[in-house]
Formats: structure tokens, sequence, C-alpha cells
């Protein structure tokens, strides 16, 4: 299969993008929690402001489809990311595969001392509209960067309570 849903496409949403951030954030809970969490595509709408999280295909583990819709006021952002690696209770790697987000992303589990685990979440994205997406991505990206931080650090609040998963 080819084109912008098949392996062709993929391989190409694949490739890092100009824009990337990462966003990280402590959690007072043991890794394999936290990952058992993070991975809990559709609950992921709890913690993500705005956003509607839901598995379109799969079972949550590689090959899954996500979709995660983001509305704020008459603006609609629509996310298609695929599950392409599952390591865990460290690390899982998407590809966001739709027409206007595109890239590879990382989500990582780090234990540490006292059952606390260290969540990395990075991302890649190919800028779309050419030069005029380039110039755009410095006002754009401290709002994402600042949005993803606000997000881990309600999920960690939400992990710690025993709220998730």
């Amino acid at each position: 299969m080819t084109g912008p849903e098949g392996v062709d496409g993929l391989r190409e949403a694949a490739q890092p993008g100009a824009g990337e951030f990462t966003a990280t954030v402590i959690v007072d809970a043991p890794a394999p929690r936290v990952f058992a969490a993070l991975t809990d595509w559709e609950r992921q709408s709890e913690w993500i402001p705005f956003t509607r999280v839901r598995v379109v295909e799969g079972d949550g583990g590689e090959g899954t489809l996500v979709e995660a819709v983001t509305t704020l006021g008459p603006a609609v952002l629509r996310d298609e990311m695929r599950v392409v690696r599952v390591d865990a209770p460290y690390e899982v790697g998407v590809v966001h595969c739709g027409k206007l987000l595109r890239g590879p992303g990382v989500l990582r589990c780090t234990p540490l001392a006292r059952d606390r685990t260290q969540v990395v979440w990075h991302e890649w994205f190919h800028l779309p509209g050419g030069p005029a997406g380039r110039v755009a991505w410095p006002l754009l990206w401290p709002g994402s960067k600042a949005g993803l931080t606000l997000a881990l650090k309600r999920f960690a609040r939400l992990v710690e309570q025993g709220r998730l998963p």
C-alpha cells in the first residue's frame, strides 16, 4: 500500500522534521504503572486539554492507529498517529501520519530510585506551509511545549492519585 496512509507515506512521515519539542515530568509511581497509564490511549482525553483521543484500529500495541482531535473554539486539529514500536514498560514510538501533523514521536519511561519514573515526550514535526511554516514555528513552539508540559503534569497528578491507569 502506498500514499499517506500506506507504507510509503508512513516511511516518509517517520523522518524527523524541522519542528521539535520535548516535555518531561517526574511521576511518583513505578515505571510499569506509568507506562500503562501513558499508553492507555483513550484515557489521554482525561489529561490532554481540549482533546478527545480514540483508538481507530488495533489493540493499543504496535500497528494501532490512534486519533486525537483537539478543539479550541472554532479551530479543530486532527492528529492521526500509528504506534510503530512498543518496548514496555520503557518506550513507545509513534508516527504522526495525518494530513497536517506528520513526523515521529517517542514517549519514554525511565525508572528512578524510590519507585519514581521520569517521562520524556519528544516529537519531531514536518512543518506544514513550506517557508511560512518554518517562519511560524518559533511563534508556535513555546505554546506547544508549554501545553504538553502542563498536560504531563496533570498526567503525573492523576497517576499519583491512583486515578490512572
